[in-house]
């Protein structure tokens, strides 16, 4: 891991700068404010108002340090809403960087920071489920082409690295894959917005909105299914 160092962001939280890729696991303007921007009001705040649901679940493709799923389970646990979340990692950090990520400070409900770098194996281990609360978490450590679920989604958080130092991630095919294991109607949330994502998610059946970004970008891709892809 000496390839992985702690970087503070803009709005005082931690992210992890990855040498071989050349990339920030989260925004440098601030990686809190981007997951909760993008991710928990692009995504799950949004998908709950229009739906009126008491029960979530959430495909993430990028676990990365769990900030995403830190913050939306601890605002879900304040909205009384059950949440079932999957996390996909090819490459995860291990257990001693998950514990210092410092997250606790940002949710309302600390334990649950502490409950993951407790229970976290996925650095060991292939699979690692993980239950708090009215949260379950199953983590897969896979390449998403190899992942494989019977399961169909709400939410499809996608935090890829960019496209510019992950080109591969942000294919047509992969695009299609995860987003066949959206429900209709479910949603793909993502923070970067390219012509060539725009085109993919049409293509494969999505109406598109870019809602302001989070700080440093002007944009951002919410993209709901129409049909059965």
């Amino acid at each position: 891991m000496s390839h992985l160092e702690f970087r503070l962001t803009a709005d005082g939280s931690k992210t992890i700068y990855n040498a071989l890729v050349g990339e920030h696991y989260h925004s440098h303007h601030g990686a809190l404010q981007e997951a909760l921007h993008v991710f928990v009001a692009g995504g799950t705040t949004h998908y709950l108002t229009q739906h009126q649901a008491t029960e979530l679940s959430i495909l993430e493709v990028g676990f990365g340090t769990g900030l995403n799923f830190l913050l939306t389970a601890d605002h879900c646990q304040q909205q009384g809403v059950s949440l079932s979340y999957t996390g996909i990692e090819a490459y995860p950090v291990d257990r001693d960087m998950m514990s210092d990520t410092g997250y606790a400070t940002h949710l309302q409900e600390p334990l649950l920071y502490q409950h993951l770098c407790d229970q976290y194996t996925l650095d060991r281990e292939a699979r690692n489920s993980i239950r708090y609360g009215q949260a379950s978490l199953e983590l897969f450590r896979s390449p998403v082409l190899d992942f494989h679920t019977s399961e169909k989604f709400d939410i499809v958080y996608f935090d890829a690295f960019a496209s510019v130092h992950q080109p591969e991630m942000w294919s047509h095919e992969v695009l299609a894959y995860v987003c066949s294991f959206l429900k209709d109607k479910g949603i793909f949330v993502t923070y970067s917005v390219t012509g060539n994502l725009k085109r993919s998610l049409k293509q494969l059946g999505f109406s598109i909105e870019r809602p302001p970004g989070a700080a440093g970008k002007r944009e951002m891709m919410r993209a709901t299914k129409l049909s059965h892809v």
